[in-house]
């Protein structure tokens, strides 16, 4: 027989209105989005769509939270997402153990993007860096890196967008200072890209 352990909860904190806030939280910063990000969605949307349409293919980078988002978003294209489709062409950058242990090890942490993009981006592909603050070396450089090479630039970030002005092509900045809303708005305007590009590319 098994004994459980019930974990009390912290003096005074009240669960219920936890709850209550986190979703009216959510709900504030989805309003916002929605009201700021149409039109940088709608480019971004193009940009990948042209990129694809003439043989590119979209890179996905990120740290953290925005690593894991660099993953499932580039999974939804080369798999599917609406239905079942042809293959739509894209990589996370975050998922070779090898590259990146020996880029970090070997060339430093700073460049674990960038060397890659030098690798395997071309003239014409998109590059997608996810950062929530705008400020992560490595992203910083992998826009460097690609558009030293030709490669069209998208930064997923939100607050002040840190140090992507000037950075990147186009931003798509969600409007809030706290990071476990950006990045809940940073999956859904990924998700809805790529339904977009199923539908823009004749797919479904």
């Amino acid at each position: 027989m098994t004994s459980s352990t019930t974990i009390p909860l912290s003096q005074g904190f009240d669960l219920s209105a936890y709850f209550h806030q986190e979703f009216q939280e959510h709900q504030d910063v989805v309003k916002a989005t929605l009201d700021k990000l149409q039109n940088p969605f709608l480019k971004a949307v193009s940009l990948c769509r042209n990129s694809l349409q003439n043989g590119g293919k979209i890179l996905f980078f990120g740290n953290g939270g925005s690593a894991a988002d660099a993953q499932h978003l580039a999974t939804e294209l080369t798999v599917r997402f609406i239905k079942n489709r042809t293959a739509i062409s894209a990589l996370s950058l975050t998922t070779d153990t090898s590259a990146l242990t020996a880029i970090g090890n070997d060339l430093g942490f700073h460049y674990l993007f960038s060397r890659q993009i030098e690798a395997l981006g071309k003239k014409g592909d998109v590059a997608i860096g996810i950062t929530t603050s705008g400020k992560s070396p490595n992203v910083m450089e992998g826009f460097k890196a690609a558009r030293a090479q030709g490669l069209h630039t998208i930064a997923f970030t939100g607050g002040t967008a840190g140090d992507l002005p000037g950075a990147a092509d186009l931003l798509l900045v969600v409007p809030s200072a706290t990071t476990r809303r950006i990045q809940e708005m940073h999956i859904t305007i990924g998700q809805m890209l790529c339904g977009a590009l199923e539908i823009e590319l004749g797919l479904v």
